[in-house]
């Protein structure tokens, strides 16, 4: 079995008004697969539920206000010798760089913090939308998904 850290996770943003959850999920969910500096990253995958924290705008797409989006789940990190403070500060940077490279500037970096494991099961809206990392090892899948 493949050691790894699991860290229940909440991240919050704002996206612009004609972005889409499904695809703020995946790129969630893609950006978790390596963490850590390069040479020196390790294997990541993240399983959770996205979702809108705000009432849709009646406004069109592109002229209302920004959205907020939240994301509940669970960060497994492979390996050894990770601390869940480092785990979620390198989940932080590279959120924090696909947001901005994806929807530009939004005004403030997303928040990504470690929660307790009870906050996502509890908290965790029924209509949220179901994402995770695809192509990862399949002991990180099973270990994380144990949880959901």
């Amino acid at each position: 079995m493949l050691d790894s850290l699991i860290v229940p996770l909440f991240v919050t943003t704002d996206l612009p008004p004609s972005a889409e959850l499904a695809e703020f999920g995946e790129l969630l969910a893609e950006t978790a697969r390596v963490l850590g500096r390069e040479g020196a990253g390790y294997e990541a995958f993240l399983a959770g539920k996205v979702f809108w924290l705000d009432q849709p705008d009646p406004r069109p797409a592109g002229e209302g206000e920004l959205r907020f989006a939240g994301m509940l789940g669970y960060l497994a990190a492979s390996g050894t010798g990770h601390t869940s403070r480092e785990v979620v500060g390198d989940v932080r940077q590279a959120i924090g760089k696909a947001v901005a490279e994806h929807y530009g500037d939004v005004g403030v970096a997303p928040a990504v913090f470690a929660i307790r494991d009870q906050d996502v099961r509890e908290r965790t809206p029924e209509s949220a939308l179901y994402v995770d990392t695809r192509d990862v090892a399949a002991e990180l899948v099973s270990a994380t998904k144990s949880y959901l």
